[in-house]
């Protein structure tokens, strides 16, 4: 072998080194891919969660949807995040008639809470159903002059040039470049991982404890169709959920303010329709309506009782809307109330994996 083969021969040996060693320090795309944990009261009750194809849930993509919730830069002044509305110790409510942001300035509907969400069969979310996708909700609060008063545009760019967040997202999705897409995506793979499903009557559903004579004939309260008649709208033991998550007119009003479901789609019939909140977590999320006009959970039983009040729009299931309710009795309502606080999950607001950390 000459001298020209032998330089030859250690050149492509040097520079085949060189790029093993390369391609050993490259960091690689390996999501851990994770099911939802699908609590048992759920299993042999609903329908499997909603989980987009395009958008599986991973450990990393959880992780950083977590960390962006929780993110303050997320608003224009950087005082405010996801959480600031949305506080796990009130089951992702914050305990105020109407929400404020940034600038101090209040909004006009309450915060709904946030839990099982996956199971939102609709598809369609906030009070009003304006937005199709979890994915597609974030933007909404982050873009509204109201609340987060920022821009995409900014969030994008503050992400972009921090010293953490690109290396979290090429974990979580595969590339460092970040894009509102992939900020939506991470923040609604953590907001699907809320679940709430331990309250005291998911226990006595599983027969692990029992219920009161008093939260028992609040039961039958609820279900019968001549007092309570709540099941309609909020579902049975059957449909733990404890919503349908559809739109009804509920006679809180005989002219709108605000429209709800009907601005959004234009339709007068839409008109004063609202999304149905569930009914667990109430020991933690007064005040209540879209509008969070009651304090209490008397007050919402004294609606449904002997306040209802017609329009046009009035749902067919508000059938006691000619006497102004069903009426129930004082030992009704305190039975019915004793009930719903049996729907409250204290280990869901105290849940480690739900709170900043």
């Amino acid at each position: 072998m000459n001298k020209s083969s032998i330089y030859l021969f250690f050149y492509f040996f040097t520079l085949l080194s060189c790029t093993s060693d390369t391609d050993s320090n490259e960091i690689v795309y390996l999501p851990n891919y994770v099911n939802l944990d699908i609590p048992l009261v759920f299993q042999d009750r609903i329908l499997p969660p909603v989980i987009p194809a395009n958008n599986p849930l991973t450990a990393e993509g959880i992780a950083l949807g977590k960390k962006l919730f929780f993110d303050k830069n997320l608003s224009a002044n950087g005082t405010q995040s996801c959480a600031g509305c949305h506080s796990p110790s009130n089951s992702f409510t914050d305990g105020r008639q109407y929400s404020v942001g940034i600038d101090n300035i209040e909004g006009n509907r309450n915060s709904m809470p946030l839990f099982n969400l996956a199971w939102n069969y609709e598809d369609r979310f906030f009070w009003d159903g304006r937005e199709l996708s979890l994915e597609r909700q974030i933007f909404d609060p982050i873009t509204n002059p109201i609340e987060m008063h920022n821009t995409v545009s900014n969030v994008v760019n503050e992400l972009q040039n921090d010293i953490e967040y690109p290396n979290l997202f090429f974990e979580a999705f595969g590339t460092e470049i970040i894009d509102s897409v992939l900020i939506g995506k991470a923040i609604a793979q953590f907001e699907r991982t809320i679940i709430s499903a331990n309250s005291k009557f998911d226990k006595y559903l599983l027969g692990q404890v029992n219920l009161t004579d008093q939260e028992l004939e609040g039961l039958n309260v609820f279900m019968d169709e001549n007092r309570g008649d709540c099941f309609h709208c909020h579902g049975n033991e059957n449909n733990p959920l404890w919503t349908d998550n559809i739109f009804h007119n509920n006679g809180l009003d005989n002219d709108f303010l605000d429209l709800g479901l009907g601005y959004v789609t234009g339709d007068p019939n839409d008109n004063g329709k609202f999304r149905t909140p569930s009914l667990r977590n109430l020991a933690f999320t007064a005040p209540y309506m879209h509008d969070g006009r009651f304090t209490t959970l008397d007050e919402v039983i004294d609606h449904y009782s002997e306040g209802l009040q017609d329009s046009e729009t009035i749902d067919p299931l508000m059938k006691m809307i000619s006497q102004g309710g069903v009426q129930l009795s004082q030992e009704e309502k305190i039975n019915l109330k004793a009930f719903l606080l049996t729907l409250s999950d204290y280990d869901f607001i105290s849940n480690v994996d739900y709170n900043q950390q």
